[in-house]
């Protein structure tokens, strides 16, 4: 049974850190791409950040130059460290692992940044 599941949301204040984590089961974790999606409330699920099974990153125009994707294979868990968090960041985070043809999503966190 695959699961992933997040942790390290919560209430920040603006110019403020957060860390989540996602640690997979039940899948070859080292050779999935692994993703950072977010979804505010009325909005589209979106993309912020990707760690190819490479190394190799990459991020939205939004998030880039504060927030970094990494993943530690020998733990199975993969990383989002946010920086000077803005209040457009509030949103539920969801970890993704996707190795076509199969794609998991854990249940999500909540991040919610107070101005």
């Amino acid at each position: 049974q695959v699961q992933l599941v997040e942790s390290g949301g919560g209430l920040v204040q603006a110019g403020g850190s957060l860390r989540l984590s996602c640690a997979a089961s039940g899948i070859s974790f080292s050779i999935n791409v692994m993703d950072w999606y977010r979804q505010a409330p009325g909005k589209q699920r979106e993309l912020v950040a990707t760690v190819t099974s490479g190394g190799s990153t990459n991020y939205a125009d939004s998030v880039k130059g504060r927030f970094a994707i990494s993943r530690d294979n020998a733990k199975n868990t993969v990383y989002l460290q946010m920086n000077s968090l803005k209040p457009e960041d509030t949103a539920v985070y969801y970890c993704h692992a996707w190795r076509p043809p199969n794609t998991y999503w854990g249940q999500g966190t909540q991040v919610t940044v107070s101005s």
